[in-house]
This record gives C-alpha cells, sequence and structure tokens, in this order.
C-alpha cells in the first residue's frame, strides 16, 4: 500500500470529548481500552505502541459518565508529557497539572478539574490532608505500573482509594521479572485482568519498528586492572572475616547477597555488622569504579568518607588495600584517565547523524560525560532528577527535554528520570553507559528509540567487569519479565471467583 492510498484508509477515533481526527484508530487500542473500561485492569503493551492513546479512549469514557479522573506518573517529566497530549486531544478545558511545586492554595484550586495529572507523592500527600477526596475519581490510571510495589507512593495512594468506586487502570511495558513483586502489583491495585500485547501479537506487528542492539566491549587499561585487584582484595579479606564470624553466604559474593543479610546481622550476629557494612561500601565503590571510570569512584568515596558510619575510618585511612587503590587512582585521574568507555563514546557519536539519548545510573558519571563531550567539541544536555543542590527543577527538566526536541543540541545525558516514558521520536540512537540487571528499565531505556523508524541500541559494556555480571542477570530476567503476564493472566483466572487478597493468598 503506498503512502497516498494509506492517508485515505486511515481512520481516527471517534468519541465524545476526543477531538476528531486527533488520534489514528487501531484496533488493539480499542480492545485494550474496552477491557480497561469493564474492569480493573494492567495493560501492557511495548513502548511507542500508544498506552497514552488508550488511556485517552477510556478517560473520555468517564467524563462521558460525569467521573473525575485522576493520570498519574512518577516524574514530573512525564507528568507534563502527559498534560500536554491531553490538552492537545480533549475538548474539554479544565485539565489540571499538579507537582509537588505548587503552593497548598494553588493545588487545592487545582484539584477541581475534571481531569487531573499529577505526580504520585503530592496525591498520596493531599489525600491525607483531605485537599482532595478519593470519592472525586471514577478513574485512576497509574502510569508506569511496575512501580507499585513497596512503600513507593503508588501503594500508598492504592490503599487510599481502595474504599472508593474507583476504576483502576495500570499501564507498563513490562511486569517484574518476579512473580511475588508482579503479585504484589495485582493485589494493591485490586486488578482482575491483565490485557497485554506482545511484539509477537498479530495486532500490534504491523506498528513496531525494529531496535537493533548491539553490545560494544572495552578492555580496562593496566592502571585501571591494577587498582580492581586491590578492590578486590580488600574485598577478599571481609567475606574471610565474615566467614570467620559464622556467616553463610552459600558461596554467593555479591552485593544483593550481602542487602539481604543485614537486618539478620544486625539482629543476630553484631559482630558481623562492621566488616558487612564495609564489604557493602567496597561493592558499591568497585562497582561505580568498574563500570563508571576513576572520577565517579573517587566522587563516591568522598561522600562514604564524609558520612562516616561503621568501618569507614579503618578502610580509608588503615586498609592498605583500598587506601593504595584510592591512591592509585588520584594518580590515574591526575593524568587524564578516565574510563576506556569515554573515547569509545566519542567514536560511536562521531558516526551518528540525528539525536542520541545517553543512559547512565550516577549523576557523577552525567556529569563526567558531559564534560568530556563537551571538551570534544559535541553539543549536549544534561536531564536528572530534582533532588540535591545540583538537581534539576520541574521546569529546567522540562526545558531541557523541549531543547533536546527542538534541535538546540543532538546528545542528551539521562539518569533514571528519562528513562520511563519520555517521547522523543527522532532518537534513532540509544546508548547505555552502564549495563543494569534489571529487566524493566532495561526495556524501558530500549523503549527510547524505535518509536517513529528503526532504532539503534549500543550497550557499552567493559570486560571482567560488573557490566558483565548484569549483562547475564539482566538477560534472565528479561526472559522471565516476557512470560510473567501469562503466568498473572493464569492467577487471575483461577481465581476469578476470588477477589483481592483473597486471589492471592
Amino acid at each position: 500500500m503506498d503512502s497516498r492510498s494509506y492517508k485515505l484508509t486511515l481512520m481516527h477515533i471517534d468519541k465524545k470529548f476526543i477531538k476528531k481526527n486527533s488520534i489514528e484508530k487501531r484496533d488493539y487500542q480499542v480492545n485494550l481500552a474496552s477491557q480497561a473500561i469493564e474492569e480493573n485492569c494492567i495493560v501492557v503493551l511495548p513502548t511507542g505502541l500508544g498506552k497514552t492513546a488508550i488511556a485517552l479512549q477510556v478517560i473520555s469514557e468517564f467524563l462521558s459518565r460525569g467521573k473525575g479522573v485522576l493520570f498519574l506518573a512518577p516524574t514530573r517529566v512525564l507528568v507534563n508529557q502527559h498534560f500536554e497530549f491531553l490538552k492537545e486531544n480533549l475538548t474539554i478545558e479544565d485539565i489540571g497539572l499538579i507537582t509537588g511545586e505548587d503552593t497548598i492554595q494553588k493545588r487545592t484550586k487545582l484539584w477541581s478539574n475534571s481531569v487531573i495529572c499529577a505526580t504520585p507523592e503530592i496525591a498520596r500527600n493531599d489525600l491525607d490532608r483531605q485537599v482532595v477526596s478519593p470519592e472525586q475519581f471514577g478513574l485512576v490510571i497509574f502510569d508506569e505500573v511496575h512501580r507499585t510495589v513497596g512503600d513507593y507512593a503508588y501503594s500508598g495512594i492504592a490503599e487510599r482509594i481502595a474504599n472508593s468506586d474507583a476504576r483502576i487502570l495500570g499501564m507498563t511495558a513490562t511486569l517484574p521479572s518476579e512473580k511475588d513483586k508482579a503479585t504484589e502489583i495485582l493485589t494493591r491495585l485490586r486488578i482482575s485482568r491483565v490485557a497485554e500485547r506482545t511484539e509477537e501479537s498479530s495486532d500490534v506487528k504491523p506498528y513496531i519498528q525494529e531496535t537493533n542492539t548491539e553490545w560494544v566491549t572495552v578492555d580496562l587499561p593496566p592502571e585501571m586492572k591494577a587498582i580492581q585487584t586491590l578492590l578486590k582484595l580488600a574485598l577478599d579479606e571481609r567475606y574471610d572475616t565474615l566467614k570467620k564470624y559464622g556467616l553463610q553466604l552459600n558461596g554467593q559474593q555479591s552485593l544483593s547477597a550481602l542487602l539481604r543479610v543485614r537486618q539478620f546481622v544486625l539482629r543476630q550476629n553484631r559482630r558481623c555488622a562492621k566488616p558487612l557494612f564495609t564489604a557493602i561500601r567496597i561493592h558499591y565503590a568497585l562497582n561505580m569504579f568498574e563500570a563508571h571510570g576513576i572520577t565517579s569512584f573517587l566522587k563516591f568515596c568522598e561522600r562514604a568518607q564524609a558520612k562516616k558510619g561503621a568501618g569507614v575510618k579503618e578502610l580509608f585511612e588503615a586498609d592498605p588495600n583500598f587506601t593504595r587503590a584510592v591512591q592509585l587512582a588520584k594518580v590515574a585521574q591526575s593524568k587524564g584517565m578516565e574510563h576506556p568507555k569515554i573515547p569509545k563514546l566519542e567514536e560511536i557519536l562521531r558516526t551518528i547523524s540525528g539525536k542520541a539519548l545517553i543512559f547512565s545510573s550516577y549523576r557523577d558519571s552525567v556529569d563526567v560525560i558531559y564534560n568530556k563531550l563537551t571538551e570534544m567539541g559535541l553539543s549536549a544536555g544534561i536531564l536528572i532528577g530534582k533532588a540535591g543542590e545540583a538537581g534539576l527543577k520541574q521546569k529546567k527538566q522540562i526545558e531541557t527535554v523541549q531543547k533536546f526536541r527542538d534541535g538546540e543540541f543532538d546528545i542528551l545525558i539521562a539518569t533514571r528520570v528519562g528513562e520511563e516514558g519520555l517521547d522523543i521520536s527522532e532518537v534513532n540512537q540509544v546508548i547505555f553507559y552502564d549495563n543494569i540487571p534489571s529487566s524493566i528499565r532495561f526495556i524501558q531505556r530500549r523503549g527510547r528509540t524505535g518509536r517513529k523508524d528503526t532504532g539503534k541500541l549500543i550497550v557499552l559494556m567493559a570486560k571482567d567487569t560488573i557490566d558483565e555480571r548484569y549483562y547475564w542477570i539482566g538477560k534472565r530476567k528479561i526472559t522471565a519479565a516476557k512470560s510473567m503476564g501469562e503466568k498473572m493472566t493464569q492467577t487471575l483466572k483461577n481465581n476469578s471467583k476470588k477477589t483481592g487478597l483473597d486471589a492471592f493468598l
């Protein structure tokens, strides 16, 4: 079918409150929206396939019933993106945008709008302050619903609206790979259906853009390998002490294994506390060094010393291996050494035409990348969260994304704040500066490319480091996550006569 005949056959959504000819009609979106209207539902859909367009159709239905709508998203940038989308595509004017940067007087007025886009922390807090009532919402949408675990604000909101009649719609590109987390989400939100499409689903295949993934490896230079060896020796010494004191880790020398036994040690084996917390600190330092380089490692050490805590003085002043590692890192830094990923990154960026989005998990690393690219004469911007003195406030975050969209710079370096939902259709290259052991974060990052055309993903990986270990962990979790929707659907089907917690006990 050529482009002219496609235009002739293109259909648009025709629903009350949705502007005419604004949203292309796609059968899978209509079907998923219909399910979400009828029952509490989680829509699982690959990135770039229009979860927000599905939400729009559900919103129009509840507006037609005279019900209020609350649209939640985890970041200010994403909340603003949804707000702009709804303003552009709904016929109503009373759409509010509420974040923690608004005064309580202003928020009190804004909560009276028919549709409200809000960050979860402020929504939860205003529910507690009784600035807003759960009863005013017929529909509550949880975007990036995979966050509804633990003490995240989504969990608190779910608890506060549990006795209302609000329909709940959750949206995500992937469920967690762990069954207990997926079950927690369904239970907290009283979900009765998982409505899922994958890249293999026949009705979405015509809309899928391919994303080509390339793993690019680098070798640590001898100077960095020497530092790595010293850090590992310092870590091994703590493991030997923990073993001597009777702490059984079943051969698992990983950070996650140490974090899991913290409470046990504090309750039942106090003499392990000092070597345990020192080992955790060394793990963080080693991971930072291996994946992010000299400056990020030294910055981490500065903060760790300033915080003090158990074993800090001994580690930074008396441990011969760790103190030597810090000394060598300072020497390397004075010679301009950072990480072999930096020259590899420049090499990649020099071959790219168009926009590139670089992800790094840590702000120190983002700063290093930005400074190095600027020195190389490459035009770049930074997108980070608002916490801390150096953080970006909401307005600045939105401005940065808009400048990137407008082409004021072609490279955006982002922390996690840029992973979820960021819609910049022209990004044809995403680069992971560090690897991540989370299936959700991997899929979210990858989803920032290939939205309108074939995308390309490059993952930088330092050999014989945490990058490689995270590669295998992530691969296993992505495989597990792919089947989680099906498993949860079966669980719900088996418990269809029960509701709420009963369905999972």
